[in-house]
């Protein structure tokens, strides 16, 4: 199925835990608020321990959200996917072969119905939802596979999205990582 099978995608925040997670069993990884300049080295040690980053390119410091920091990091490090709000980095990144995961934020109907005519136009491979509890709606909508992210706090929280159509969860709770994976951080 997809990320192997793996329910949760631990959405890391800080380097010492993205060195943890190295020797997790998650194969996939998300990655938040790192700095340009840590990139290298994230890449280096996740490619030696078969890891496959999935990069939020909104949040990387010193590196502006853009398709030209798409054409950047596809071609400097590989990533296995790249996360973002904006439409031109989504269709960048499917350019450039790699897995295009759209992130919305869904606050009234406003922002539902804005993000279904984007997901029309972007066709990503997943869409990240936030927050979670509105997996079920987007379910509904749209036929592209979903994850569920933001106010995942629980294993009933985790499990709730997955039943409602998710087929994985970001989190950046060390907790659910550790449960989900059955090792000790």
């Amino acid at each position: 199925m997809y990320f192997s099978n793996q329910p949760i995608l631990p959405a890391v925040r800080q380097m010492k835990d993205f060195e943890k997670l190295l020797t997790s069993p998650y194969e996939y990884l998300v990655v938040l608020d790192v700095h340009m300049s840590q990139l290298k080295a994230m890449f280096q040690m996740a490619q030696a321990h078969s890891k496959k980053l999935m990069l939020h390119v909104d949040l990387i410091q010193g590196l502006q959200s853009d398709s030209y920091a798409v054409e950047y990091l596809c071609q400097e490090f590989r990533p296995y996917g790249l996360l973002s709000t904006k439409a031109s980095v989504i269709t960048k990144a499917k350019q450039k072969g790699v897995v295009a995961i759209q992130r919305i934020f869904l606050i009234d109907n406003s922002s539902f119905e804005k993000s279904c005519a984007l997901l029309e136009k972007t066709i990503p491979d997943f869409v990240e939802v936030l927050p979670s509890p509105m997996v079920n709606y987007m379910k509904q909508e749209i036929s592209i596979p979903l994850l569920a992210g933001g106010f995942i706090r629980t294993t009933d929280d985790v499990e709730r999205s997955l039943r409602d159509g998710a087929v994985a969860v970001t989190t950046s709770s060390k907790e659910l990582w550790k449960h989900y994976a059955n090792y000790n951080m």
